[in-house]
């Protein structure tokens, strides 16, 4: 099939628990690519083919499949909920055109939720939403409704209205065509009937359809016209509408259900077919230049032009290593030669597939639109862009979070090193937010990760999957430095042993700069005081310095460096001489521009039960939080706190205890923060030690 107007690439993102996995598992099911529904809680699902996934009842790692629906190709991503595996949510939306965010429909709008929603308005993504679990206690769609207009900043659209609630939740009302589908109890999907309106909700129905028809037509003025001049607006006509403004992303149709009970998913599938744009509608994928620069060129979608596709999953099993990519434009043949423009070098494509989560499928070729995986590329990681060697070009690449905690792991023996140092490597690969250090002098592996859930699984795959026993030592926080006040000062590199000498005088300036800027350096000297050619090996010299802070020689970040004047020698002054003076420069000033310590500040997002709402809150305290804002929810309250990483290492355990099991939270990395003067005092000590150890 090469219509590409046939083709929805989607991807299903919620909060941990809001039934995205269940949500595809109906999918499969109702478009006859599985037979039998495997349950989240059972292990069984389809897509959760990890066993950390079936254990936990968690999502891990993004999953790709396809399926059919009304004579449409559905390429489908399932993607994780916890905060600790955010990146796979961001990867899949970078490569996908549409999305249906799944809520839950008595937890609402949580704070996953948001997150997944922010990368969803950067990647530019059209979505659909489904209020899941209209069956659960507490469940309201209209209030879910108010959330998301209210949390989000969104416009959803309401397409359909639910018949009963929590457990008398039979079916839903379409508005658009004002026919009611009411489900039986047998769990069937296939098993509902159309029936009329309810009278007592025909009032609602009325007004809510109002509600659809005047968002909807806003988008074509004459049909604007039409209507106020009272002509009836037929459904294609409104569905033609609402494509537009949801491609727009103008609103968001919105519908409930019940994934779980099989009850909904139908109307899901139709509005992916009628509203979601297929891939030649999104706007086209910038080039850029080796700078990461947009050149002003695209990407288009179309199998006429040259071939170019972007890495956007690395993933290794039990037959090898995998490269998912998403095809933007051109076609794929096995045994075609392509160019990885990241690399500069080319490779020759043997095995292509189309994946059914951990299942494949043998294909000889693919287009643009398609989703697929190759079978054994080298040197290709997650953002590469893959192409025709004949016209080389650079898709936007993908930019991933910084870690914010590390755990130091070594093998129980010493034949794990090589299995380790191999399991690693093929881990590192897999997961761009997974760093992995070896500290020089203790010789130590140091993990590096978004949270302890995320380093957690990572020590779980390398004991199960890769059969390495660890020890693992404590969790570190990634503290940083950075100043506090600026400084002008003058630096000499001079030396002089025989031959020819090395000098570079430079003055500058240092000064704090805004957060989140990290390294800046600009030049404002004048007169050729400093040759222009050594302006590179001067900005290379601070560089180089801002991983070793003059307080405990953590990282360096949101410093400015400017030089305004300096002097050369025309026969002993260097790249390597500037270089060299630069480094002297850093390590004469800093100290002197008011250093502190920095430590990171997780948003931190705590579900509780009422009655022990005042013991959250001043634990939180304790643990130097800022609570910023308190929520009553149906079955609790949501507490938003600042806290520093430092504080929250075991949090899990101590807030089930405080609520007798029935607390939840969920965390993510915010902004650095100064850290107080006696946490500070801590930190370079124990930095000094563990130097003074080496």
């Amino acid at each position: 099939m090469t219509d590409l107007s046939h083709y929805r690439n989607i991807g299903i993102f919620a909060h941990v628990d809001a039934g995205k996995t269940t949500t595809t598992e109906r999918i499969l099911k109702l478009t006859g690519k599985i037979h039998k529904t495997g349950e989240v809680h059972d292990g069984a699902a389809t897509t959760d083919f990890m066993e950390q996934e079936q254990e936990r009842g968690i999502t891990i790692q993004s999953a790709a499949t396809t399926c059919y629906w009304r004579d449409h190709r559905l390429n489908i991503i399932d993607t994780p909920g916890h905060v600790d595996f955010t990146v796979e949510v961001y990867r899949s939306l970078k490569v996908l055109d549409g999305g249906v965010g799944v809520f839950c429909g008595s937890g609402g709008v949580e704070p996953q939720s948001e997150t997944n929603w922010r990368y969803a308005n950067e990647s530019e993504v059209a979505r659909i939403i489904l209020v899941n679990k209209m069956d659960r206690v507490g469940a309201d769609f209209l209030r879910v409704v108010e959330q998301i207009k209210k949390v989000l900043g969104a416009s959803p659209i309401v397409m359909c209205l639910p018949i009963g609630i929590e457990e008398d939740f039979v079916g839903l009302v379409d508005l658009l065509t004002r026919q009611a589908y009411v489900w039986d109890d047998s769990g069937m999907p296939e098993n509902y009937q159309i029936v009329d309106v309810p009278e007592y909700m025909s009032e609602q129905v009325e007004e809510y359809r109002e509600r659809l028809v005047e968002s909807a037509i806003e988008q074509d003025d004459d049909l604007m016209m039409a209507y106020m001049e009272g002509e009836e607006i037929s459904i294609e006509e409104i569905k033609g509408c609402i494509r537009k403004g949801t491609i727009a992303l103008d609103f968001f149709p919105t519908y409930c259900g019940s994934a779980f009970k099989n009850k909904g998913i139908q109307m899901v599938l139709d509005a992916v077919v009628d509203f979601l744009p297929n891939p030649t509608e999104v706007d086209p994928q910038p080039l850029t230049d080796e700078k990461g620069d947009e050149t002003g060129e695209y990407a288009i979608v179309s199998t006429a032009e040259s071939f170019k596709a972007l890495a956007f999953k690395i993933m290794d099993d039990r037959f090898g290593a995998l490269t998912f990519i998403r095809i933007y434009s051109g076609k794929l043949e096995r045994g075609m030669t392509i160019y990885n423009s990241y690399t500069g070098k080319t490779e020759r494509i043997g095995r292509m597939v189309e994946m059914h989560a951990d299942d494949r499928n043998e294909i000889e070729s693919a287009i643009a639109g398609d989703i697929i995986a190759i079978v054994g590329m080298k040197n290709v990681q997650t953002g590469h862009t893959l192409c025709d060697p004949k016209s080389p070009v650079t898709l936007e690449p993908m930019i991933f979070p910084e870690p914010v905690i590390s755990i130091a792991v070594k093998p129980k023996d010493k034949g794990g090193s090589e299995k380790m140092g191999i399991a690693i490597g093929k881990m590192v690969a897999e997961d761009p937010s997974f760093r992995v250090e070896t500290d020089e002098d203790s010789g130590e592996t140091i993990l590096k990760g978004m949270g302890e859930l995320h380093l957690d699984i990572k020590v779980d795959i390398l004991k199960r999957t890769y059969g390495v026993d660890l020890i693992v030592g404590a969790p570190q926080v990634a503290y940083r430095e950075t100043i506090t006040k600026a400084i002008e000062d003058s630096y000499t590199h001079k030396k002089q042993s025989g031959g020819s000498g090395q000098f570079g005088k430079i003055d500058f300036r240092i000064r704090p700069g805004e957060p989140g800027s990290g390294f800046l350096f600009s030049s404002t000297v004048v007169g050729g005081n400093i040759p222009k050619e050594f302006f590179p090996a001067i900005e290379k010299g601070f560089k180089v310095m801002m991983s070793d802070g003059p307080m405990a020689g953590y990282p360096v970040l949101d410093v400015e460096f400017e030089i305004f004047d300096g002097a050369y020698h025309a026969v002993d002054s260097s790249a390597v001489a500037f270089e060299i003076a630069a480094k002297g420069a850093f390590r004469q000033t800093m100290p002197k521009a008011g250093p502190q310590i920095i430590e990171p500040i997780m948003k931190v997002d705590v579900f509780t039960p009422e009655d022990h709402v005042g013991d959250v809150i001043g634990d939180l305290n304790r643990r130097r939080g800022m609570i910023k804002d308190q929520e009553a929810a149906t079955t609790g309250v949501r507490i938003k706190a600042d806290v520093p990483l430092a504080e929250m290492f075991g949090y899990i355990g101590q807030l089930r205890t405080m609520t007798s099991g029935r607390g939840q939270f969920s965390m993510e990395f915010s902004h650095y923060m100064p850290c107080p003067q006696n946490i500070a005092s801590e930190v370079i000590s124990a930095a000094k030690e563990l130097r003074d150890a080496k």
